[in-house]
């Protein structure tokens, strides 16, 4: 007979996530996003521009140049912002899961173990492509979207990821363990 029994856990004994060191993402990357940024520029110039043209006498002079200062006043925050945020990103890999940390002003971390993922994907951008760069994602049962993606790993990295996570959830037969224990190794040589 099975006793059913719920002791207390001393969290003081718990495993700190926050003692694990973390990979910062590929410095490629930060031309990725203030590439899409310049995207966003471009076509808020355009759309002030072709309201000022067909529309000038909405506005006054002096509001016009206080729409135009603001605009770029909040894009030039918003690509300074971009920057410090890029240095607080990170990853790591440990046994049983993946963690992911990001965030300047609101600090998120994510942990997923990996006896909860269900797929992994790479996807490269087109701008990403160019540069050599990809994104790793992981899904868990019951959503359409990923629940942890780690952008700007060197495409190699990322391949590496991939197949050490495919392997996790998808544990190889006894024959191809060797091929697992050689993932795991080169991965581990390349992170250190």
């Amino acid at each position: 007979m099975n006793v059913f029994t719920n002791n207390p856990i001393d969290i003081t004994q718990l495993p700190k996530f926050e003692e694990v060191q973390l990979k910062g993402l590929n410095p490629k990357y930060i031309t990725v996003l203030l590439f899409n940024f310049s995207l966003l520029l471009t076509l808020v110039i355009v759309g002030f521009s072709a309201l000022f043209y067909f529309k000038r006498d909405a506005f006054s002079n002096a509001i016009w140049i206080a729409i135009l200062v603001g605009v770029v006043l909040f894009l030039v925050g918003l690509v300074v912002f971009t920057k410090f945020s890029f240095h607080k990103k990170g990853y790591a890999f440990r046994e049983h899961d993946a963690i992911y940390k990001s965030g300047l002003i609101s600090e998120t971390t994510t942990i997923i173990p990996f006896n909860r993922v269900q797929h992994v994907a790479l996807h490269q951008g087109f701008i990403s492509r160019k540069l050599g760069l990809a994104s790793v994602e992981l899904f868990t049962a019951g959503g359409s979207s990923s629940d942890l993606e780690i952008p700007g790993l060197l495409l190699a990295d990322a391949q590496l990821i991939k197949n050490l996570v495919s392997q996790k959830i998808n544990p190889p037969r006894k024959d191809k363990l060797n091929e697992v224990v050689s993932t795991e190794t080169l991965l581990t040589e390349e992170h250190e």
